[in-house]
């Protein structure tokens, strides 16, 4: 599935990513690929992405990588949609 994830100050990272999980209000909850469209508040928390990852050097900085292998993002909330294997999320 393709993965957009916005903040107020640029486009973090597009690309393909294998799956996403994200801080939702009721508890953290993960989209694969094929997921059912959805539109969802975010809280403060960590996202954590599955994939090759190819980040732009400019922000690097505000990505770490875990020991299981996933690429991590806090955000402090944010807005996600996700329709017809596309996720874009609004991240502050």
């Amino acid at each position: 599935m393709y993965l957009e994830i916005v903040s107020p100050e640029a486009t973090l990272f597009s690309g393909e990513v294998t799956s996403i999980i994200v801080p939702g209000t009721n508890g953290d909850f993960e989209l694969l690929n094929n997921h059912a469209a959805i539109v969802s508040i975010l809280k403060e928390g960590v996202i954590k992405i599955s994939g090759n990852l190819e980040l732009q050097e400019d922000v690097q900085d505000k990505f770490t990588k875990s020991n299981n292998g996933k690429t991590l993002l806090k955000i402090n909330s944010g807005t996600l949609e996700m329709k017809d294997n596309k996720v874009i999320v609004l991240a502050d």
